[in-house]
């Protein structure tokens, strides 16, 4: 992630010398550019790209993620590159690791960038010469060496990639941070190599601008990375459906210790909609973002490809370059102000409000925690909301509870816990809109008793929410009036859940139905109390759904 566009386009275009292969949008954040960059044609094995939040706070580097990546340079290069990164302002580093003399500096937003002495990478068939590269041919960086994990125990980066991703074991060295391990892919070419740093008890990172989302490897194509998820699933983990990302399709999913991957086909390419002689050229959308491009193009910031001197983004896309005056610019440096005092026991995660459109409020259920819930945000993997997630307090030999009685209790036994946590989540919407996100941009869902709260909180307050998802709670209460103006409601419940009867179930649904809600409620026969992958993925879908409605 980047903090500002053109400050990352000045400095892998101009510093690296990589071309920008392509200038799109993240397809979950229609609103933030999406960035590539790599060689001629953007091979893969050179394709590294960047989401810009504009003004976003510097990450932490810790365990649970990719922490640098690496490309191969030319040993008669290392002088080369050790002087240009001092010319534009950079401090590089010398190292060794495993043999090979590694030069290390930091971009403008603190990711680390690794270049490694190895010839093995000459006389390959990629990296693809860019002619108008700033970086002379016979020093240009020669793609992808490796990239480094920080893990808590190696021993699950090594059951997926050597035990389900036919990587093997190649040896292990010395590191500052702990033991690295490094494991390498099968074949020839470029970006065969995956390090691992094993860091017992170290913190995990936090992700901001300068943190790595998620490491992608490369599949031929459709038939073999299907084959790959058969495999995944088979060995328990989770990836997620098929994404349709325009110059190829990808799949996604955690290893325990939390590194996101993604496996993505080589095809159809980075010439799908853009000649090779003009990649990078034009703001590229897909088909399903066209109808919304006017808007697209105002919201994104203006930044300036300086292989073709033109404007893009800002309302001006195809402008040749004109001076911009700091009072002009789209891209604001100023520190970011709160809107307002916080609940000190909401956990928060996504965006920051002043840079988020749309939000979602998780509620846990009783004897969870909002941290537990909030790890939902990882299978979801939407990087445009705010994420709030309140703490219950701990209620008298019950742990974390929003009340104290079953839902389907009296409701003068619940209060006045219930009333309180009404207003908890009463105080959030507040405090979004205060922020500039209004109600039909919120969503709201939980689990369990935070399903029922959530459930109660939008019956008594109806208006047009941007969705709402019920997993395994229902109605407190079955007496309610007004409009929910078409929002749309995720219903999901067991045909024999022992705290929330499916009687019950169904009523809430039709309720929600009278008040004009658009309800999707389904019973899933024989299932434990628990959320089940289909239910996220209804909800991942509604989601995606109100980001692109947002722009």
């Amino acid at each position: 992630m980047a903090a500002s566009a053109q400050r990352n386009i000045d400095f892998y275009s101009v510093v690296l010398g990589q071309r920008v292969v392509k200038v799109t949008v993240n397809f979950d954040d229609p609103g933030t550019y999406h960035l590539y960059y790599g060689d001629q044609v953007g091979s893969p094995g050179t394709v590294m790209t960047h989401f810009p939040w504009q003004g976003a706070a510097r990450g932490v580097r810790g365990n649970g993620e990719a922490v640098a990546t690496a490309y191969s340079i030319a040993a008669a290069s290392l002088d080369y590159w050790r002087e240009r990164l001092s010319e534009h302002g950079f401090v590089p580093t010398e190292s060794q690791r495993f043999g090979h003399t590694v030069l290390s500096a930091e971009d403008p937003d603190g990711t680390l960038i690794e270049l490694i002495v190895d010839e093995r990478a000459a006389g390959l068939d990629v990296p693809v010469p860019w002619p108008a590269s700033p970086v002379p041919a016979q020093h240009a960086l020669q793609g992808f060496h490796s990239v480094t994990l920080w893990v808590g125990s190696v021993k699950p980066i090594a059951d997926l990639l050597v035990g389900q991703l036919g990587f093997e074991a190649a040896g292990q060295d010395t590191d500052p941070e702990g033991t690295r391990y490094r494991f390498r892919g099968a074949g020839a070419g470029v970006g065969l190599y995956v390090d691992a740093v094993e860091r017992p008890g170290k913190p995990r990172g936090r992700f901001g601008a300068g943190s790595i989302h998620h490491v992608a490897l490369r599949t031929v194509d459709d038939s073999e990375q299907a084959e790959y998820m058969a495999t995944l699933k088979q060995a328990g983990y989770q990836p997620t459906p098929v994404q349709d990302r325009q110059y190829f399709h990808s799949i996604y999913f955690r290893e325990p210790n939390g590194v996101l991957f993604e496996i993505a086909t080589d095809a159809p390419g980075f010439d799908a909609d853009e000649s090779v002689d003009e990649l990078g050229s034009h703001l590229m959308l897909p088909e399903w973002f066209e109808s919304k491009r006017a808007a697209i193009e105002q919201r994104v910031p203006r930044v300036v490809n300086h292989e073709y001197n033109v404007e893009i983004g800002g309302g001006t896309s195809g402008r040749p370059v004109q001076a911009v005056s700091p009072a002009q610019s789209s891209e604001s440096t100023a520190p970011r102000q709160p809107t307002q005092a916080r609940d000190a026991d909401t956990l928060r995660a996504g965006r920051p409000l002043s840079e988020a459109r749309v939000a979602l409020i998780l509620v846990h259920g009783r004897g969870g925690s909002a941290a537990d819930i909030l790890q939902l945000t990882d299978v979801w993997n939407q990087s445009v909301y705010a994420y709030l997630a309140p703490q219950a307090p701990s209620l008298a030999g019950q742990g974390p509870s929003w009340y104290p009685q079953s839902f389907l209790a009296p409701v003068e036994q619940n209060q006045p816990a219930l009333g309180t946590a009404l207003g908890r989540l009463e105080a959030l919407m507040a405090e979004l809109a205060a922020a500039g996100i209004p109600a039909e941009r919120v969503m709201l869902g939980g689990f369990s008793q935070g399903a029922c709260l959530v459930s109660e909180f939008v019956a008594r307050h109806p208006q047009r929410y941007g969705g709402v998802f019920v997993y395994s709670g229902g109605l407190i209460t079955l007496e309610h009036s007004g409009n929910l103006a078409g929002t749309p409601i995720f219903m999901g419940n067991s045909d024999q859940d022992a705290h929330v009867p499916l009687e019950r179930f169904q009523q809430s649904a039709a309720l929600f139905t009278a008040l004009g809600g658009k309800v999707d409620a389904r019973v899933y026969p024989g299932m434990p109390h628990t959320i089940v992958q289909e239910e996220l993925d209804a909800v991942g879908r509604m989601m995606q759904a109100l980001a692109f409605e947002s722009v």
